[in-house]
């Protein structure tokens, strides 16, 4: 209980140095998923258009999770030196694989009659893909999205080791700033990545059609079932 008050009194007299390093923590995670995503979404949208690639997407996946991102910063430092760039690629490289695979699964599996139907209508693939499949996919594509962001958030603490900066200057290097500071940067870093979790789930849900959002709340109801009734005399 000591050490968790140190750490929050740490946080109390070191505010400038917290918020410099936070920024700088913010600005490799947004690069990170900026590039992420322009690599991700487009991928993983345009094979589940088609509904081909599932093997691409698992595989990528499953690849993506099972390199270490500290093996990626330290491959990239022969490859790229030290500095943002090196951690940037390999935060990218975190952050592909669940929004890959979500947005591939999005929009594999949105339902075949409402597509059928659109383009009955007349609908052009491009329209179907725009104007149907997208708008009943975005709820698990953000999904995906959440679930990078935290990860990436979380992993960007590596930072330092290859030369730029984040708030984990703080956690590596406790020779300086003893466990309250070490303790003080790993609040900050949770409560970093808490803070995108809720932003990102009111997205979610600010982007979830109403449509579905009543039928998630329907069949949430009947899996409940309804009231027991009650006797009376």
């Amino acid at each position: 209980m000591n050490d968790f008050t140190d750490a929050l009194k740490f946080i109390g007299d070191n505010v400038s140095l917290l918020w410099e390093l936070t920024l700088d923590h913010l600005a490799l995670t947004g690069a990170s998923m900026g590039i992420a995503l322009l690599i991700a979404l487009p991928i993983g949208v345009w094979l589940g258009h088609l509904h081909r690639g599932s093997f691409v997407a698992i595989s990528i996946s499953n690849i993506g999770r099972a390199l270490p991102s500290l093996a990626l910063i330290a491959i990239g430092v022969a490859l790229l030196g030290i500095g943002f760039v090196n951690v940037m690629v390999a935060l990218v490289v975190l952050a592909v694989p669940p929004m890959l695979t979500n947005a591939y699964v999005a929009i594999d599996q949105v339902d075949p009659d409402s597509v059928e139907a659109a383009r009955g209508m007349g609908m052009t693939s491009t329209e179907v893909l725009l104007r149907v499949e997208l708008p009943l996919a975005l709820p698990l594509i953000f999904a995906g999205v959440r679930t990078a962001v935290v990860y990436v958030i979380a992993t960007a603490t590596l930072a330092p080791l290859a030369g730029a900066h984040s708030l984990g200057d703080i956690i590596v290097d406790q020779a300086t700033y003893r466990l309250p500071g070490v303790l003080g940067a790993a609040i900050c870093v949770a409560a970093l990545a808490l803070v995108a979790e809720l932003l990102f789930a009111a997205l979610q849900r600010a982007v979830t059609p109403r449509g579905l959002r009543a039928g998630r709340a329907e069949r949430e109801l009947s899996a409940v079932g309804p009231p027991a009734a009650t006797e009376t005399v």
